[in-house]
C-alpha cells in the first residue's frame, strides 16, 4: 500500500464516523440544545415571548422583609444587618412557632450592636386563619417587627 492510499482511508473513515445518520438530521435553523427544549404544551406563543434581556431576577433590589423560618437564628441576624445597611427600615416577620426567632432576631440586632444604631420601631401582632391538612380552619399567630437605622 502506498501512502496516499493510506491517507485516503484514513479520511474516508474519520468523515463517516462523524456523519449522521439520515433520520436523526434537523436543518441547522431549527436545532435547539436538549436542555432548551420546551415541551409543545409549555411553550408560549412567539408575541408573548419577552426578550432576555429584559427580564428582571426576582431578587433584584433591595429586599424591606426578612420572613422568619427554620434556619439558624444567626442567618436571619446576617440577612437583616445586610438589608440595613442599604435601606433603612426592615420589617421582620413570622407567625405559629418562629415567632420567638422572630424576636430574638430583633432583639440581637437592637442589644448586640448598640454602637451601630439600629433600634426597634414598631410591633404589629395578629392571627391568620388558615387551612389545617385535616381540611378544618384554624387561627395561626403573626408578628411583624420593624426594626430601623437611627
Amino acid at each position: 500500500m502506498s501512502n496516499e492510499t493510506t491517507e485516503a482511508n484514513n479520511t474516508t473513515v474519520t468523515t463517516e464516523a462523524t456523519k449522521q445518520p439520515e433520520a436523526t438530521k434537523q436543518p441547522e435553523a431549527t436545532k435547539q440544545p436538549e436542555a432548551t427544549k420546551q415541551p409543545e404544551a409549555t411553550k408560549q406563543p412567539e408575541a408573548t415571548k419577552q426578550p432576555e434581556a429584559t427580564k428582571q431576577p426576582e431578587t433584584s433590589g433591595p429586599r424591606d422583609t426578612i420572613y422568619i423560618g427554620k434556619k439558624p437564628l444567626m442567618a436571619y441576624v446576617t440577612s437583616t444587618l445586610i438589608q440595613l445597611s442599604n435601606i433603612p427600615c426592615v420589617s421582620i416577620k413570622a407567625r405559629g412557632m418562629s415567632i420567638g426567632r422572630a424576636v430574638d432576631v430583633s432583639q440581637i440586632i437592637s442589644r448586640k450592636t448598640e454602637n451601630a444604631g439600629y433600634s426597634i420601631g414598631n410591633i404589629k401582632i395578629g392571627s391568620e386563619s388558615l387551612e389545617s391538612q385535616d381540611g378544618r380552619m384554624r387561627n395561626v399567630s403573626t408578628i411583624e417587627i420593624e426594626v430601623k437605622r437611627n
